[in-house]
């Protein structure tokens, strides 16, 4: 094939290849954004699933979520259990707690810890408004298990 056999450029053709192009760029940027946007989605529902127990004063079920074990109650020798049982969660989460009677929560928000010591853990900051209250509660959640515990840093959210 020389120059001259060349074929015509198609100007209709090279504009849907662009079209197709931007498209497909536009696509990836969108599912990226949302990625990102909903990154820490699973713990606050879970969250959500904790503070709706305690707002029912189901606090049984409350104590098997922060633990992640619904079965908690079947093997109470087990270490987690133990390292914080469920008279010491019942007086941290319960009607005499600093919360009180939960009435209404909002999962306000969600982040990780800034670094600490180079490494920022594997869990996130939950932030929920408890009773519109100016104070807000924070619990920790874990990733790679979904059990609870109190936050290794304080975070404000606005």
């Amino acid at each position: 094939m020389t120059l001259l056999d060349a074929q015509d450029f198609d100007q209709e053709k090279e504009r849907r290849k662009k079209i197709k192009l931007v498209m497909i760029i536009a696509v990836v940027v969108i599912v990226a954004g949302l990625l990102w946007w909903f990154r820490f989605w699973p713990e606050e529902h879970l969250t959500g699933k904790f503070f709706a127990a305690l707002q029912k004063q189901d606090y049984k079920t409350a104590y098997g979520i922060w633990q992640h074990d619904p079965d908690w109650q079947k093997h109470p020798d087990s270490k987690p259990i133990k390292e914080y049982p469920y008279g010491d969660f019942y007086r941290d989460w319960g009607l005499g707690s600093e919360w009180g009677l939960i009435k209404t929560y909002n999962v306000y928000g969600a982040s990780k810890c800034p670094s600490m010591g180079g490494s920022s853990g594997t869990g996130v900051v939950v932030d929920v408004i408890v009773n519109d209250r100016v104070k807000h509660a924070q619990v920790w959640v874990e990733k790679s298990d979904h059990t609870f515990s109190y936050p290794p840093c304080d975070l404000i959210f606005r």
